[in-house]
C-alpha cells in the first residue's frame, strides 16, 4: 500500500462504527460526534467509482448541507472533497433522511463567513486549521429532489 491508500484504510476502518451506528440510531451516535449535527455523505470515487460512505459533521442553512473539508488539519484535502469535485451529484443520510444532493463549493466571503459560523460551534475546527497553511474547502450539498 501507498501513504493515501494506508491513510483512507485507516479512515474506513475509523468510521465503519460510525456508519453503522448513525444507522441503527437514525442519525444519533455517540462518543466524539456526540451531540454533533451529523451526517452520511455517499459519495463516487474519483478514480474508482466506486461508492464512498463518509460521516462528516456539517451546518444546515436554507435547505442546505454546508460540509467543511478539514481533514482534521491534515496538508492534504480528504479524498471525498475531490471525489465531489469530480462527481458533485451525491446522496446524503440526515437522521433517518436520504436525499440526493449536488455539491457546489462556496469561496472568498461566504465560505470565511460559514467557516467562522463552525469554528463558533465546535472551536476544535480552529485548531485543526492552525495545524495546517491549507485553506478548508466548504461545500455546498444542495438537495436536487
Amino acid at each position: 500500500m501507498h501513504g493515501n491508500e494506508i491513510t483512507t484504510t485507516v479512515a474506513a476502518r475509523y468510521n465503519a462504527p460510525v456508519i453503522e451506528e448513525f444507522r441503527a440510531n437514525g442519525g444519533l451516535v455517540g462518543g466524539a460526534f456526540a451531540g454533533h449535527a451529523l451526517l452520511l455523505l455517499n459519495s463516487t470515487g474519483a478514480r474508482t467509482g466506486r461508492n464512498h460512505v463518509t460521516p462528516l459533521s456539517y451546518l444546515e442553512e436554507n435547505g442546505e448541507y454546508l460540509v467543511f473539508a478539514s481533514k482534521a488539519g491534515a496538508d492534504i484535502h480528504p479524498d471525498w472533497y475531490f471525489n465531489l469535485r469530480a462527481n458533485p451529484d451525491a446522496r446524503i443520510e440526515v437522521g433517518a433522511e436520504v436525499l440526493d444532493v449536488r455539491a457546489g463549493e462556496l469561496i472568498g466571503v461566504q465560505r470565511d463567513v460559514r467557516f467562522a459560523q463552525l469554528t463558533g460551534l465546535y472551536p476544535y475546527f480552529a485548531e485543526y486549521q492552525a495545524k495546517t497553511e491549507r485553506v478548508f474547502p466548504v461545500l455546498a450539498l444542495t438537495p436536487t429532489g
